[in-house]
């Protein structure tokens, strides 16, 4: 046990299924309640962005200091690294602590994963920890910001590429005239020529609802520059070299193969704010999908996106040392074990629900799906304890997004559970974040949009050329 346990406060409201969840939003604020000592840290990326968050460690004098800091300035740096993204960081605060930062990544399994898959493979360096006195001293905070998609002119294809199905909408003129959802196994697939096939059969499959196809636009998990593939889940089981000549440019060849169309893929997360501000005609919003990991997005108050990279499915919520642990990046309490059919799959045991060992993550949660349907009470508990999961994820958030509305979407939200969900993350905020409920408005799609809202709002992502009059 560490000796800051005192920090890890209980929640008011306990998840039935996992009650010894310590919400990271709970722990922050009994940390900085007795932190005096103020830092700033800033994360630079490739293109010149910077962002700063200002923050605040114990005194040397504290007789926590020396294992509560490094700890909650590491689960800082985490919530930024994959929030915001960058792979410079800098602190203007005591030159210890960047030095325990600069060793987490360098030794620490789960700081070299992410020194690696952000460092290297997103930003194409290392993570790096630069120490600087002051904050007059860090490089200035300057960021950018881009329209993205809302095009609904002419025959549109829309693809969402999920790691247990895709799903595909055939769009004319802004109306939905086909979608589909179909099965699908990519995570640890071998070989590329799977996930081309795959996309290929659902553009087809839509193309046929349509007198022509004028542009498609696609979602899936991971990081995607100019249609380029950076790093992404779907593409797990694929060989290093196979994933260098075939899977970085995969969507390019797939807008090969259909004439050279206006072609556009995005992170997932996008597209489902963009899903969100659409439907709703708000802006402001946090969009997150519950599938077979997390995928998150946010759209600004002005109506366009940032650079940030929003890959809230490996953002620390939980701060208990022994929770549950991500099973490809290692660390522990990250939001993928809480919010996707992961999170359902390991609440499975605690419900008292048996299931075959070898039945895949779909499969289990069609199964709770039906015993919910039945009003199951083990059921309802697996939704109750991610609704409460999700109510203290969104104060955490909210300390980092400027979100006023949230749209929460994917499989996992089908049914009357998705309303248990969002019921139980509402009494968190009433009960425990007062302030936050009453400026947070919940969105609550059809169940049509639950399911499909992405692939459509992926259709709005490529403008057209100009056509020649």
């Amino acid at each position: 046990m560490s000796s800051f346990d005192r920090f890890l406060v209980a929640p008011r409201l306990i998840p039935p299924l996992d009650p010894q969840f310590r919400p990271a939003a709970l722990a922050n604020r009994a940390f900085a309640c007795e932190a005096g000592v103020p830092v700033t840290v800033a994360l630079e990326q490739a293109d010149g962005s910077v962002f700063h968050f200002p923050f605040a460690v114990l005194r040397e004098t504290h007789p926590d200091a020396a294992t509560a800091n490094p700890f909650f300035l590491e689960r800082l740096a985490k919530f930024l690294l994959w929030a915001w993204g960058g792979s410079k960081i800098y602190v203007a605060g005591p030159v210890a602590l960047a030095d325990a930062l600069r060793r987490h990544y360098s030794e620490d399994p789960a700081g070299k994963f992410d020194s690696d898959i952000i460092g290297r493979r997103i930003y194409d360096d290392p993570i790096t920890v630069h120490s600087v006195p002051t904050p007059e001293e860090l490089p200035p905070a300057r960021a950018g910001t881009t329209p993205l998609g809302r095009h609904l002119d002419g025959c549109r294809i829309g693809f969402d590429l999920g790691g247990s199905d895709r799903k595909v909408a055939a769009v004319q003129e802004g109306r939905c005239v086909f979608s589909e959802e179909t099965v699908w196994d990519p995570y640890f697939q071998k070989d590329p020529q799977y996930h081309f096939d795959g996309v290929m059969d659902s553009l087809r499959r839509a193309a046929a609802h349509l007198p022509r196809v004028d542009a498609i636009g696609g979602s899936a998990a991971g990081v995607y520059v100019n249609n380029r593939v950076k790093v992404a889940s779907l593409f797990r089981g694929v060989p290093p070299d196979l994933f260098e000549s075939r899977v970085k440019d995969l969507f390019l060849e797939l807008r090969r193969a259909w004439k050279g169309i206006p072609f556009d893929v995005v992170n997932d997360g996008e597209v489902t704010a963009l899903a969100g501000s659409m439907a709703l005609g708000q802006n402001a919003v946090l969009g997150v999908a519950m599938g077979t990991s997390t995928a998150a997005g946010f759209v600004t108050p002005e109506g366009n996106i940032t650079t940030w990279l929003n890959e809230l499915a490996f953002v620390p919520v939980d701060y208990r040392p022994d929770a549950p642990r991500d099973e490809w990046s290692g660390d522990v309490g990250c939001g993928a074990q809480y919010f996707s059919q992961q999170a359902v799959g390991r609440l499975l045991a605690p419900a008292g629900i048996e299931v075959p060992a070898n039945l895949g993550l779909p499969e289990k949660l069609k199964h709770v799906q039906a015993l919910q349907a039945q009003g199951d009470p083990r059921a309802a508990k697996i939704y109750e304890s991610i609704g409460i999961f999700l109510g203290y994820a969104l104060a955490h958030w909210a300390d980092f997004y400027p979100m006023r509305q949230v749209l929460i979407l994917g499989r996992v939200m089908t049914g009357s559970g998705g309303d248990l969900v969002l019921a139980n993350a509402r009494t968190v905020l009433e009960r425990e974040f007062p302030d936050l409920g009453k400026r947070l408005t919940f969105a609550t799609p059809n169940e049509q949009d639950k399911r499909h809202g992405q692939a459509v709002a992926a259709a709005s992502l490529p403008a057209l050329a100009r056509r020649s009059s």
